[in-house]
Protein backbone atom coordinates (compact mmCIF):
# COMPACT_ATOMS: atom_id res chain seq x y z
CA UNK A 1 0.00 0.00 0.00
CA UNK A 2 2.84 2.38 0.85
CA UNK A 3 4.47 1.61 -2.52
CA UNK A 4 1.25 2.43 -4.36
CA UNK A 5 0.92 5.71 -2.49
CA UNK A 6 4.52 6.58 -3.29
CA UNK A 7 3.97 5.91 -7.00
CA UNK A 8 0.87 8.10 -6.96
CA UNK A 9 2.80 10.90 -5.28
CA UNK A 10 5.57 10.69 -7.86
CA UNK A 11 3.02 10.71 -10.69
CA UNK A 12 1.32 13.78 -9.24
CA UNK A 13 4.63 15.56 -8.85
CA UNK A 14 5.46 14.89 -12.50
CA UNK A 15 2.29 16.71 -13.65
CA UNK A 16 2.60 20.52 -13.46
CA UNK A 17 -0.14 22.23 -11.49
CA UNK A 18 -2.60 24.35 -13.47
CA UNK A 19 -1.55 27.98 -13.83
CA UNK A 20 2.15 27.37 -13.10
CA UNK A 21 4.74 28.58 -15.66
CA UNK A 22 6.61 25.94 -17.62
CA UNK A 23 10.41 26.00 -17.46
CA UNK A 24 12.55 25.01 -20.42
CA UNK A 25 15.93 23.53 -19.66
CA UNK A 26 18.95 24.00 -21.90
CA UNK A 27 21.78 21.59 -21.39
CA UNK A 28 25.06 23.50 -21.43
CA UNK A 29 28.04 22.28 -23.41
CA UNK A 30 30.00 19.95 -21.14
CA UNK A 31 33.09 19.72 -23.36
CA UNK A 32 35.76 22.44 -23.31
CA UNK A 33 34.93 25.22 -25.79
CA UNK A 34 37.49 27.29 -27.68
CA UNK A 35 36.45 30.72 -29.03
CA UNK A 36 38.29 32.11 -32.05
CA UNK A 37 38.19 35.51 -33.77
CA UNK A 38 39.39 35.16 -37.35
CA UNK A 39 39.68 37.93 -39.97
CA UNK A 40 40.41 37.36 -43.65
CA UNK A 41 40.63 40.02 -46.38
CA UNK A 42 40.48 39.96 -50.16
CA UNK A 43 41.81 42.79 -52.33
CA UNK A 44 40.75 43.89 -55.82
CA UNK A 45 40.88 46.91 -58.10
CA UNK A 46 38.08 49.39 -57.34
CA UNK A 47 35.33 50.11 -59.85
CA UNK A 48 33.75 53.19 -58.22
CA UNK A 49 35.25 56.50 -57.07
CA UNK A 50 33.18 58.83 -54.87
CA UNK A 51 34.04 62.53 -54.98
CA UNK A 52 32.71 65.50 -53.07
CA UNK A 53 32.49 68.73 -55.01
CA UNK A 54 30.60 71.98 -54.91
CA UNK A 55 30.40 75.73 -55.38
CA UNK A 56 30.89 78.60 -52.95
CA UNK A 57 29.79 82.15 -53.77
CA UNK A 58 29.83 85.47 -51.90
CA UNK A 59 27.62 88.52 -52.27
CA UNK A 60 26.48 91.47 -50.22
CA UNK A 61 22.98 90.07 -49.72
CA UNK A 62 21.81 86.58 -48.86
CA UNK A 63 19.50 86.46 -51.88
CA UNK A 64 22.27 87.43 -54.29
CA UNK A 65 24.65 84.86 -52.80
CA UNK A 66 22.06 82.10 -53.19
CA UNK A 67 21.09 83.14 -56.73
CA UNK A 68 24.71 83.23 -57.89
CA UNK A 69 25.35 79.89 -56.24
CA UNK A 70 22.29 78.30 -57.88
CA UNK A 71 23.42 79.44 -61.34
CA UNK A 72 26.95 78.09 -60.87
CA UNK A 73 25.73 74.82 -59.35
CA UNK A 74 23.38 74.25 -62.30
CA UNK A 75 26.36 74.80 -64.62
CA UNK A 76 28.38 72.23 -62.66
CA UNK A 77 25.58 69.64 -62.72
CA UNK A 78 25.12 70.16 -66.48
CA UNK A 79 28.85 69.57 -67.01
CA UNK A 80 28.66 66.33 -65.02
CA UNK A 81 25.73 65.16 -67.16
CA UNK A 82 27.66 65.97 -70.35
CA UNK A 83 30.54 63.89 -68.99
CA UNK A 84 28.22 60.88 -68.95
CA UNK A 85 27.55 60.77 -65.21
CA UNK A 86 24.05 59.44 -64.52
CA UNK A 87 21.60 61.54 -62.54
CA UNK A 88 21.33 58.78 -59.91
CA UNK A 89 25.06 59.18 -59.23
CA UNK A 90 24.79 62.90 -58.39
CA UNK A 91 23.39 63.76 -54.96
CA UNK A 92 23.15 67.04 -53.06
CA UNK A 93 24.93 66.55 -49.75
CA UNK A 94 24.61 70.03 -48.23
CA UNK A 95 23.41 73.59 -48.83
CA UNK A 96 24.65 76.35 -46.53
CA UNK A 97 24.23 80.10 -46.22
CA UNK A 98 26.03 82.17 -43.60
CA UNK A 99 27.00 85.78 -42.89
CA UNK A 100 30.72 86.53 -43.13
CA UNK A 101 32.63 88.90 -40.86
CA UNK A 102 36.16 90.31 -40.81
CA UNK A 103 37.77 89.96 -37.36
CA UNK A 104 41.18 91.37 -38.29
CA UNK A 105 42.57 94.23 -36.20
CA UNK A 106 42.88 97.66 -37.82
CA UNK A 107 46.27 99.37 -37.34
CA UNK A 108 47.04 97.01 -34.49
CA UNK A 109 43.94 98.07 -32.59
CA UNK A 110 41.15 95.60 -31.80
CA UNK A 111 37.98 96.35 -33.71
CA UNK A 112 34.52 94.86 -33.65
CA UNK A 113 33.62 92.31 -36.34
CA UNK A 114 33.04 93.94 -39.74
CA UNK A 115 30.29 92.50 -41.92
CA UNK A 116 31.62 91.66 -45.40
CA UNK A 117 28.70 89.79 -46.97
CA UNK A 118 27.08 86.37 -47.25
CA UNK A 119 28.59 83.08 -48.36
CA UNK A 120 26.47 80.37 -49.98
CA UNK A 121 27.62 76.84 -50.75
CA UNK A 122 26.11 73.83 -52.45
CA UNK A 123 27.90 70.50 -52.04
CA UNK A 124 27.47 67.45 -54.25
CA UNK A 125 28.47 63.82 -53.83
CA UNK A 126 29.33 62.28 -57.19
CA UNK A 127 29.96 58.63 -58.06
CA UNK A 128 32.41 58.11 -60.91
CA UNK A 129 32.12 54.66 -62.48
CA UNK A 130 34.90 55.08 -65.05
CA UNK A 131 37.99 54.76 -62.88
CA UNK A 132 40.33 55.59 -65.76
CA UNK A 133 38.70 59.01 -66.15
CA UNK A 134 38.63 60.13 -62.51
CA UNK A 135 41.43 62.67 -63.00
CA UNK A 136 39.83 64.08 -66.14
CA UNK A 137 36.46 64.26 -64.34
CA UNK A 138 38.00 66.29 -61.50
CA UNK A 139 39.48 68.74 -64.01
CA UNK A 140 36.12 69.00 -65.77
CA UNK A 141 34.45 69.88 -62.44
CA UNK A 142 36.91 72.68 -61.84
CA UNK A 143 36.49 73.97 -65.40
CA UNK A 144 32.71 73.99 -64.84
CA UNK A 145 33.02 76.21 -61.77
CA UNK A 146 33.63 73.86 -58.82
CA UNK A 147 35.47 75.70 -56.06
CA UNK A 148 36.18 72.71 -53.82
CA UNK A 149 36.80 69.01 -54.25
CA UNK A 150 37.28 66.25 -51.66
CA UNK A 151 38.20 62.65 -52.26
CA UNK A 152 38.25 60.48 -54.20
CA UNK A 153 37.19 57.51 -52.09
CA UNK A 154 37.51 54.21 -53.96
CA UNK A 155 35.24 51.21 -53.47
CA UNK A 156 33.71 48.12 -55.08
CA UNK A 157 30.13 48.59 -56.24
CA UNK A 158 29.19 44.95 -55.50
CA UNK A 159 31.56 43.42 -52.94
CA UNK A 160 29.49 40.23 -52.55
CA UNK A 161 31.88 37.91 -54.46
CA UNK A 162 34.83 39.25 -52.46
CA UNK A 163 32.97 38.68 -49.19
CA UNK A 164 32.16 35.09 -50.19
CA UNK A 165 35.84 34.47 -50.86
CA UNK A 166 36.92 36.11 -47.58
CA UNK A 167 34.24 34.19 -45.65
CA UNK A 168 35.44 30.87 -47.04
CA UNK A 169 39.04 31.68 -46.16
CA UNK A 170 38.01 32.69 -42.63
CA UNK A 171 36.08 29.44 -42.07
CA UNK A 172 39.01 27.38 -43.34
CA UNK A 173 41.43 29.23 -41.07
CA UNK A 174 39.13 28.87 -38.05
CA UNK A 175 38.74 25.12 -38.58
CA UNK A 176 42.50 24.64 -38.92
CA UNK A 177 43.11 26.55 -35.67
CA UNK A 178 40.39 24.62 -33.80
CA UNK A 179 41.81 21.28 -34.96
CA UNK A 180 45.25 22.33 -33.83
CA UNK A 181 44.03 23.26 -30.36
CA UNK A 182 42.06 20.02 -30.09
CA UNK A 183 45.07 17.84 -30.95
CA UNK A 184 47.45 19.89 -28.82
CA UNK A 185 45.13 19.48 -25.82
CA UNK A 186 44.71 15.74 -26.34
CA UNK A 187 41.22 15.74 -27.85
CA UNK A 188 40.08 13.79 -30.90
CA UNK A 189 38.19 16.51 -32.79
CA UNK A 190 36.69 20.00 -32.72
CA UNK A 191 32.92 20.33 -33.27
CA UNK A 192 31.50 23.67 -34.47
CA UNK A 193 29.10 25.19 -31.94
CA UNK A 194 28.39 28.76 -33.10
CA UNK A 195 29.32 31.39 -35.72
CA UNK A 196 28.83 35.15 -35.83
CA UNK A 197 30.07 37.49 -38.55
CA UNK A 198 30.92 41.12 -39.21
CA UNK A 199 32.21 42.36 -42.54
CA UNK A 200 33.44 45.37 -44.44
CA UNK A 201 32.94 45.28 -48.19
CA UNK A 202 35.04 47.03 -50.82
CA UNK A 203 36.47 49.74 -48.62
CA UNK A 204 39.68 51.70 -49.23
CA UNK A 205 42.67 50.70 -47.10
CA UNK A 206 43.85 54.32 -47.08
CA UNK A 207 42.22 57.47 -45.60
CA UNK A 208 40.32 59.81 -47.88
CA UNK A 209 42.25 62.76 -49.31
CA UNK A 210 41.79 66.08 -47.56
CA UNK A 211 39.47 68.67 -49.06
CA UNK A 212 41.24 71.02 -51.45
CA UNK A 213 40.41 74.38 -53.05
CA UNK A 214 41.10 74.78 -56.76
CA UNK A 215 41.65 77.86 -58.91
CA UNK A 216 40.79 78.28 -62.56
CA UNK A 217 44.44 77.77 -63.54
CA UNK A 218 44.62 74.29 -61.96
CA UNK A 219 46.86 71.71 -63.68
CA UNK A 220 45.21 70.43 -66.89
CA UNK A 221 45.66 66.77 -65.93
CA UNK A 222 45.20 65.55 -62.38
CA UNK A 223 46.94 62.21 -61.73
CA UNK A 224 44.84 59.69 -59.79
CA UNK A 225 46.01 56.22 -58.68
CA UNK A 226 43.13 53.93 -57.59
CA UNK A 227 45.33 51.22 -56.03
CA UNK A 228 43.45 48.35 -54.40
CA UNK A 229 40.49 48.13 -52.04
CA UNK A 230 39.75 45.30 -49.64
CA UNK A 231 36.73 43.38 -48.42
CA UNK A 232 37.14 41.69 -45.05
CA UNK A 233 35.14 39.23 -42.98
CA UNK A 234 35.59 38.68 -39.24
CA UNK A 235 34.16 35.49 -37.79
CA UNK A 236 33.72 34.72 -34.12
CA UNK A 237 33.44 30.93 -33.93
CA UNK A 238 33.20 28.46 -31.08
CA UNK A 239 34.32 24.85 -31.23
CA UNK A 240 33.68 22.16 -28.62
CA UNK A 241 36.68 19.87 -28.10
CA UNK A 242 35.64 16.22 -28.02
CA UNK A 243 37.38 13.04 -26.90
Amino acid sequence: MKSALALMALSAAAIPAAGLAQTSVTIAETAPVVTLNVTESVEAAPDVATVGTGVQTRAQTAQAAMQQNAAQTEKLIAALARAGIAKKDIQTSGINLSAQYDYNNQNGQPQGPRFIGYEASNQLTVKLRDIKRVGASLDAMVAAGATNISGPTFSIDDPSPMLVQARGAAMKSAKAQADYYAQAAGYRSARLVSISESNSGGQPPMPMMQSARFKADAAPATPVEPGQVSASVTLTVQYALEK
